[in-house]
């Protein structure tokens, strides 16, 4: 890192690590910013969007199916920031498959998804920690990048942020060294149970600036800090589910997000962070909004068609577990319904007829798709 690329007031926390390298040491929460009269009205518009994306959510009648699908979508584009390219059908497809070989991104999405349900499960072993987000990243990295990830584990190592073939020298910000990266952890953790010392928004702001400025994984830790943001929505009781996926907002920004970040690392510019993180806030869950609406209309719609259609009484089972999984196989079928294979095929071919299903079958298992479902779920 260049000295000359920090303000004065930011190179006091600039440290010489093993005097060979400058490092940098975000000062603990919280920072001492004054709120402007404009960032006091983007705060009050987010949270007037979060609080109506709530009330929505707490009057869905499934509200699980909701909610596993705008995980699936934040695993997706949280993963995609970070250079992955698996698409939604890609994953729901691997959901329905399971093979018995982890498949690169697509396993890398699919633990995403699996370390969001770990930090959100209300029977969980451990309160909102340290030790908890280690096992979020364990379920991050398990099968993926080998062991160069040391899945679970703090760094004991310098890392380094910078493109391809940047040194520690020429990197564009290198985090805490590894002998007091635990200070500053300590610090964190401290700040994650502190109340009321900035409005929550501000508050998970804060924390996700924290956390990525630690950077205390050797890999993984963007997407650990993006599912620390939606999880602390859930957890300070903002919303009643993760019905935000943050990163859909800020993938195609990815650019923005990034120099937020650093510029404060480098000037101390919370206020632009802030501007910036609110509105991802507010503009993603008015998408998240807009969205749930359609799935649940999406989801009366094919109930009711089926119910038109004189068959089964177990065809609006099968329809919600379209929005759980919108691709399934016969045995998701068997298992959902509860029946034979027969029975299960029988279903799923009355949705084929119906044209909620068309087959999709790859080998020898077949495959069905809910394009309607898939649709919404995209954004087309």
């Amino acid at each position: 890192m260049l000295l000359e690329d920090f303000s004065i007031d930011q190179r006091v926390n600039l440290v010489r690590a093993d005097k060979e390298y400058r490092a940098f040491s975000p000062p603990p929460l919280p920072p001492s910013v004054s709120l402007s009269p404009k960032l006091v009205r983007r705060l009050s518009s987010a949270d007037r969007a979060v609080g109506e994306l709530a009330g929505l959510g707490r009057g869905l009648s499934n509200q699980d199916l909701f909610c596993r699908a705008l995980v699936r979508r934040e695993a997706v584009l949280s993963s995609r920031i970070e250079g992955t390219v698996a698409s939604l059908s890609d994953v729901a497809m691997y959901e329905a498959e399971r093979p018995a070989r982890p498949q690169g991104d697509v396993q890398e999405v699919f633990n995403y998804m699996s370390a969001m349900d770990h930090v959100l499960d209300p029977d969980r072993r451990l309160p909102l920690s340290l030790p908890l987000l280690r096992e979020a990243h364990q379920i991050l990295m398990a099968g993926v990048r080998g062991d160069y990830a040391t899945p679970g584990e703090f760094r004991r190592s310098q890392n380094w942020i910078g493109p391809p073939g940047s040194t520690i020298d020429t990197a564009k910000y290198v985090p805490p060294p590894p002998e007091s990266l635990w200070q500053s952890l300590d610090a964190f953790e401290h700040f994650l149970h502190a109340d009321g010392e900035l409005p929550p928004l501000l508050a998970i702001a804060a924390v996700h600036y924290q956390f990525e400025a630690i950077h205390p994984f050797i890999d993984g830790n963007g997407r650990i800090g993006r599912l620390l943001a939606v999880m602390l929505l859930v957890e300070w009781g903002l919303l009643p589910g993760p019905l935000l996926d943050l990163s859909s907002y800020i993938e195609p920004r990815r650019d923005r997000y990034y120099d937020g970040l650093l510029r404060v690392s480098t000037e101390g510019d919370w206020p632009g962070w802030f501007d910036f993180f609110l509105e991802v806030v507010e503009e993603q869950a008015r998408d998240s909004l807009a969205r749930a609406v359609r799935l649940d209309a999406l989801r009366t719609e094919l109930r009711l068609r089926v119910a038109r259609a004189r068959s089964s009484g177990l065809l609006p089972v099968l329809v919600d577990e379209l929005f759980r999984s919108p691709i399934i196989s016969i045995a998701i079928a068997m298992k959902a319904l509860e029946v034979s294979h027969r029975a299960a095929t029988l279903n799923i071919e009355k949705l084929v007829e119906t044209g909620i299903l068309v087959e999709v079958t790859r080998g020898r298992t077949r495959f069905f798709a809910a394009p309607d479902v898939l649709a919404v779920m995209n954004g087309t």
